[in-house]
């Protein structure tokens, strides 16, 4: 990948961190993926709420003394008195911490990478969205599947229209990190993930829910106009919701079914989706992320790989490495939208002209749409699983 932000300043672009400390999975992700195509590098960081534990994560992995924070607050007001401070931070924190911290680099004209949900309450979501909107600064939800160069081939065939029009989508979306009730243990306690106040209303909706949701707008470029829904806990003493069935309709008149269930014994991070057409569909796993199967009405059955030369320039802008059978993966795929982050950045400054790699780059409005979803999902599943429609939040 060129590298547009060195072209335009001369330098990478400043990024603090705002959560992420041990044991989290994702914080290694963030770092390691922000800096991969060098358009950033991890200058600043409150990697913990615990004051003194954020300082001492942030000199194990080699930040200045002087820019590890003790609160995320404190980091963006310092920072912005630096004349090397931050251009941008990444939002990694609890569900319940988002909102606050964007509201804070809103005020500060700090562009943001957040990890979804965007919030936990929709007319939040919809207030945050008018923010960003007067602030101008430029926001990317991790939405981490879109980085992915073959969803995003997945996407260019399907908008090209080579299995003409969409009827049926399903996905499904299963882990088994909650099979058992964990909770009741004295190290899972201590999970914020497994506490509603903290995690929000739908604990499987907003964690990977949202990813399933996002996925299937994504790939067809089609709103959901609406859920049937059930909504629940598969085990007993359960605070939190860990299954969801939903039927839903696209904006075109679509059908589909989305699965999701982070309690599903025997599973790790499974996840696919098949989009059918008029004349065939297209099939993605994330088990095999570097191929997609295109299957036609005539019986022609094709495996596109990664790395082929008849891509689509969204799969190749997408694409470090352009020899086939080297596999790329999830680091890589957040390390996209973090590149399509800092086009927007140059963007909204503007250095420079919008890229496809931005345009591609989820952004506030798919966050206020994953919220739109969760509360429809949640709405209709309360109502015995009546069809119910997803609300736009007032601006």
């Amino acid at each position: 990948m060129s590298n547009p932000v060195l072209t335009a300043l001369g330098r990478p672009l400043r990024l603090g961190i705002a959560g992420g400390a041990p044991p989290s999975m994702i914080g290694p992700v963030h770092r390691m993926a922000a800096e991969m195509d060098g358009r950033f590098r991890v200058v600043a960081g409150a990697l913990s709420s615990k004051p003194e534990r954020a300082r001492a994560e942030g000199l194990a992995i080699g930040l200045s003394e002087d820019r590890c924070y003790g609160s995320v607050e404190d980091m963006i007001a310092r920072e912005a008195a630096r004349p090397d401070g931050i251009d941008a931070i990444a939002i990694i924190t609890p569900n319940d911490s988002h909102a606050r911290y964007l509201r804070a680099a809103c005020a500060a004209g700090v562009d943001v990478m957040i990890e979804k949900p965007l919030c936990n309450d929709l007319a939040e979501a919809g207030e945050l969205a008018a923010l960003v909107k007067r602030s101008g600064v430029a926001v990317a939800i991790t939405h981490t599947y879109a980085g992915y160069p073959m969803l995003r081939e997945m996407r260019a065939r399907i908008l090209r229209g080579d299995i003409d029009a969409v009827r049926l989508v399903t996905v499904e979306y299963f882990s088994g990190g909650n099979a058992t009730l964990i909770e009741a243990t004295p190290e899972g306690a201590k999970r914020w993930r497994l506490k509603p106040e903290i995690s929000g209303p739908s604990l499987v909706l907003g964690d990977i829910g949202t990813h399933a949701h996002h996925l299937v707008a994504y790939v067809t470029d089609l709103p959901f106009e609406s859920v049937s829904a059930d909504v629940g806990m598969l085990l007993p003493g359960r605070r939190v919701h860990d299954v969801a069935q939903v039927r839903f309709r696209l904006k075109n008149g679509a059908r589909g079914r989305l699965d999701v269930c982070n309690a599903a014994a025997g599973t790790s991070n499974e996840l696919a989706i098949r989009v059918f057409g008029e004349t065939g569909h297209i099939a993605w796993e994330h088990r095999d992320p570097t191929r997609i199967r295109v299957a036609r009405l005539d019986g022609d059955v094709t495996i596109v790989g990664a790395g082929q030369p008849n891509l689509s320039a969204d799969a190749k802008a997408a694409t470090r490495c352009d020899r086939p059978g080297h596999p790329e993966g999830m680091t890589e795929a957040v390390a996209t939208l973090y590149s399509g982050f800092a086009d927007m950045i140059l963007a909204r400054r503007g250095l420079a002209p919008e890229t496809g790699l931005a345009r591609l780059t989820p952004g506030i409005a798919d966050g206020v749409a994953g919220l739109a979803f969760v509360m429809a999902c949640l709405e209709s599943s309360a109502a015995g699983g009546v069809a119910t429609p997803l609300k736009q939040p007032e601006a």
